[in-house]
């Protein structure tokens, strides 16, 4: 005995296309969101293992101008921070003065970095940097007649697909990303 196919009427088959349209929208619109939070991810993760090696670099006697130009060649042409980002490496030393003890030293840059200041002070630096703007802890861990070396990057991310696009318009994917790190 074979078994008997059921004849679908032409009431059925349209629902059936209208599913199969509806599914295919939601679940490409699914994969596009999540190609395009994943790049974000992956880049942020690129640039957190960037900025600890400009600030060991610079930690380790590299000069900042250097250790800048080493983060900047280490990134790579996948993210493209000459012409998409930029990358500023700081020292900070603390002179043990309660009253104004976090002194900017030095800065470097390299990359795209118009229309963009470091958020530890100074850049794009006068003739004298003066004091730094640091976080909490970073304040806490730096000890008196010690230096401190930080490294920021700014990259400028663009999405690559059409729901990238809309979650960047409603600012759910940052138009700038950045990371800094602290040696």
């Amino acid at each position: 005995m074979t078994p008997r196919r059921k004849n679908l009427s032409a009431d059925e088959s349209g629902q059936t296309l209208v599913e199969l349209a509806v599914s295919t929208i939601l679940l490409m619109t699914l994969v596009f969101g999540v190609i395009d939070v994943s790049r974000a991810i992956y880049y942020l993760q690129v640039m957190k293992n960037l900025t600890s090696e400009g600030s060991s670099l610079s930690s380790r006697g590299t000069t900042l101008a250097q250790a800048a130009q080493t983060v900047l060649t280490d990134a790579g042409t996948n993210m493209n921070l000459t012409t998409r980002g930029c990358v500023i490496t700081s020292a900070v030393f603390n002179n043990g003065n309660p009253s104004h003890n976090l002194n900017l030293t030095g800065q470097a840059f390299q990359g795209s970095c118009s229309g963009i200041s470091s958020r530890i002070g100074c850049f794009p630096p006068p003739s004298s940097c003066g004091a730094a703007s640091l976080p909490a802890e970073a304040v806490a861990a730096l000890q008196a007649n010690q230096s401190l070396f930080i490294t920021e990057i700014y990259y400028t991310y663009a999405p690559v697909t059409p729901i990238g696009n809309l979650l960047n318009n409603i600012n759910f994917l940052p138009a700038q990303l950045y990371d800094a790190a602290y040696y």
